[in-house]
């Protein structure tokens, strides 16, 4: 008797539920760790849309390193409070998440050359709290250099892995 394939896990079919322009919502694979779809070119050419990403939640991240953080609405607010950092599927699904590299953390220089919209900040560090985030594609990023600092609490996580659009895993 012969086996055949193992079945496909329930999981990796339900993986990449769209919920907004920058990025695709979430399905929680286990405690702290959450899959999203990008949506959208703002992280060309690292990340292409389409493209599945592993994001880990808890440590604070690192200059350098990408995060998925949810977009505020208009005026730089948010309409809802931040995500529990112990929140499951319902916690995470119906935001509007972004893909973004971390460019700056709370007690670092701000980055006024690269940021126009912190040209006129009148602190010399990035404020308790609050983390600046840039996209690598710029030209057409919303990111800091249109609002700001994001609030560190607003970021989701670190992404640890990504799996390119089409692939089967």
């Amino acid at each position: 008797m012969t086996a055949g394939p193992a079945p496909r896990p329930r999981l990796r079919r339900a993986a990449a539920v769209a919920a907004g322009l920058a990025l695709g919502a979430a399905v929680a694979l286990t405690r702290g760790l959450v899959v999203v779809t990008v949506r959208g070119t703002s992280m060309a050419p690292a990340f292409r849309d389409g493209d599945r990403v592993l994001v880990r939640r808890g440590p604070r991240p690192a200059v350098g390193q990408v995060v998925v953080a949810e977009r505020p609405a208009g005026g730089g607010t948010w309409p809802a409070p931040p995500v529990a950092p112990g929140a499951g599927t319902a916690g995470v699904r119906g935001r509007d998440w972004l893909i973004k590299r971390v460019a700056a953390l709370p007690g670092d220089p701000v980055p006024r050359d690269r940021v126009r919209s912190l040209a006129g900040a009148p602190e010399q560090r990035v404020p308790p709290g609050k983390v600046v985030l840039l996209g690598d594609n710029g030209r057409v990023s919303f990111d800091s250099r249109d609002v700001g600092y994001f609030p560190l609490d607003r970021v989701l996580g670190t992404v640890v892995t990504r799996s390119p659009r089409g692939s089967s895993s």
